[in-house]
């Protein structure tokens, strides 16, 4: 069977960290890679070491979104291979959270990822080929104490991919959900010396990510969990 073969990339929710690991991976298989956060600043460091192309986006926004797909088109390439990697939290006692912060979480946690979704699909579908990656975490499955913003949003992103996979995968899209199912290590977040990998390597998650864009049509994957050999699940 044939191996999908991805021109250019475009991560939305850009960062250190997941994103940083995709952008590399995807740069050293020769695919082009387009950046997008609110605050660019903090991508020139990946951007000089990966090639990529940074754009400032508010996922929230349509008329942002839409204008996002446009300069990429225009500066580099349509996207065949799109990740959605944004989330907010809001944390606290369920009486006492702001009802703004809240809709900010899930704005960002799930509508975000619908108009980034709607645009790519809208440029895949005259194709019939692509592929669109969703990042979830434990919270789209499990919704945790205190934590109702974060959980409302992943379980809303989590259903729109379920959603997506069903109609767009017949018409030769590849959507997939990742459940980062536990804490992913970085500079600054590291596993206790008494707890040796028990957290997500974010080159391995990437890995996974890469292995699932691999796979035959015959044999997709819509859905995959990821967690530390320790986490308890």
């Amino acid at each position: 069977m044939e191996t999908p073969k991805y021109k250019t990339a475009l991560i939305v929710g850009a960062g250190e960290g997941l994103s940083a690991s995709l952008a590399r991976l995807f740069a050293r298989e020769g695919i082009r890679v387009a950046l997008a956060a609110r605050k660019i600043e903090k991508l020139g460091a990946l951007c000089s070491d990966t090639g990529a192309r940074a754009f400032a986006c508010d996922a929230t926004e349509p008329e942002a979104v839409e204008r996002l797909f446009g300069l990429v088109e225009r500066e580099i390439a349509t996207p065949d291979l799109v990740v959605y990697n944004a989330s907010a939290r809001a944390r606290g006692a369920f009486v006492e959270l702001v009802p703004a912060d809240v809709a900010n979480a899930i704005a960002v946690g799930a509508f975000g990822g619908f108009l980034v979704a709607q645009q790519a699909a809208k440029r895949m579908l005259p194709n019939k080929r692509g592929a669109i990656l969703f990042t979830g975490a434990s919270a789209s499955v499990k919704g945790y104490p205190q934590s109702a913003p974060f959980a409302m949003g992943k379980f809303a992103l989590r259903g729109l991919a379920q959603s997506m996979a069903r109609e767009f995968s017949p018409q030769g899209i590849h959507i997939a959900h990742f459940v980062i199912d536990g804490g992913i290590r970085s500079a600054a977040r590291t596993e206790a010396p008494d707890r040796p990998d028990s957290m997500l390597d974010p080159d391995a998650i990437a890995l996974s990510y890469w292995n699932v864009l691999q796979q035959p049509r015959g044999a997709w994957t819509w859905e995959l969990e990821l967690r530390p050999w320790v986490e308890k699940f």
